[in-house]
This record gives C-alpha cells, structure tokens and sequence, in this order.
C-alpha cells in the first residue's frame, strides 16, 4: 500500500548535487587552480568527493589531498582561493546540467502551489548566475547562498531564515538534498527532509541517514507530496 502523501506548505532544495550535476564546472574550476600554482590536476572522481562544503573548504581539500582538511578551521592561502574563485567564474554553469527528473519535479511542486527555496553552500556570486544559466532561477521564491548569512549548513539557520522569507513555519517544510549536511541543516531546524541517492554526499550512501524518505529523483518526489 502507498504511503499517504506527506502534507507541507513550502520545500527547500540543495543546489549541488541535488538541482545540478555541477561536478564538471568544479573540476575545471580545480585543475586550473591546480595548474597556476604548479601541482597535478585531479580526476572527476576526486572532485565529486570532495564537494559539499563549500568552495574554501573544497580548495582545502584540493591542496591536501584529503576529506580531513575541510575539518580544519584555518583559512586556505588567498593565492589558490583567489585562482579558483578565477577559474570558475569562467567555468560555472558551462556544463552543469539538470539531474534527470529536476525539471519535471520542479513544474510538478509549482503545480502543487508549493513556494521554492534554494539552499546553498555555493557563494551567492556563484549561485544566481548558474540557477540563470541553467534555466531554474525562475522556479524559485527564495535563494539563500552560503555567504548570505553567518552559518551556513549543516547549521539550521539558512533554513530557518528561508522559512521566514516564504512566511511558513520550519515543521511545515521540506529539504530536499543530497548529502549528510542537508540532513543536519533539516533535522536540526525541524523540517522534514528527503534524500537523492545520485549527488555529492563525501563518499557516504544517504541511505544510512534517518530521513523522511528516499527519491530516486525530484519527480518522485513531487508524487509524495500535498500542500498542506
């Protein structure tokens, strides 16, 4: 027997990984940050793994070669963030593309009469003109990007702070992404959350997260849903 369809009054949605495969924007972002400063490029394997917390941490872990450097406070060296933040001016939106199932989920929510959000770690400088690019900015009643507010996820607040722009409370939305800080940022600011298995989670399988659901895509997960 089908489960009853899950009542909200607004759904917040990743971007990363979620909305866009943007992996291949990343990586040539990487590898021209790589190749100014002399060091070897990296594969998209390598890339997809190490996104998810942004672009200061996502050049730490290009640097070190490692998960484990996004987990130190310290800053990157302004050289490589500055050569990054170069290259992928030039680079993003130039590949990315929808996830199969985005386009159709996103005109299903709208047809529920659903309020959209975006919730991004990405900068906001970043974020508009690749939600322009990619055709979705028009879908979508508020954007908050990582550097719009003090914390960005896995802390509630940019959550929270959506909520309050599309004047719904917390226990009435839901997050829609892909890895274990969409997760956090949603069970910490009490929203609901479902999870896409195909985006960028570290390395991790979402499954192994307590969520509200698991969506093969966004279409599906517009079938769950009803405004409440």
């Amino acid at each position: 027997m089908m489960a009853s369809p899950l009542a909200v009054r607004a759904v917040l949605l990743d971007l990363d990984g979620t909305l866009l495969d943007t992996v291949r924007d990343l990586q040539a972002a990487a590898n021209g940050m790589l190749r100014d400063l002399g060091r070897a490029e990296v594969s998209l394997e390598a890339i997809r793994s190490y996104v998810g917390r942004g672009i200061p941490n996502l050049v730490k872990r290009l640097l070190a070669g490692s998960m484990a450097a996004a987990d130190d406070a310290t800053p990157p060296p302004k050289e490589a963030l500055d050569s990054f933040r170069r290259h992928y001016s030039s680079e993003n939106g130039h590949n990315a593309a929808p996830f199969p199932g985005v386009m159709e989920g996103l005109e299903a929510l709208k047809a529920l009469a659903l309020p959209l959000g975006v919730i991004t770690n990405k900068a906001e400088t970043f974020t508009i003109p690749l939600l322009q690019r990619t055709g979705l900015l028009h879908f979508f009643d508020v954007v908050v990007s990582g550097d719009v507010l003090p914390r960005p996820k896995p802390d509630p607040m940019p959550l929270l702070w959506a909520c309050g722009r599309l004047a719904v409370s917390p226990i009435d939305a839901l997050m829609i992404g892909d890895s274990v800080h969409d997760f956090h940022a949603g069970r910490a600011a009490c929203c609901h959350v479902f999870l896409v298995p195909y985006g960028y989670n570290e390395g991790r399988d979402v499954r192994e997260l307590a969520c509200d659901g698991i969506v093969l895509t966004l279409a599906e997960a517009a079938t769950r849903l009803t405004h409440a």
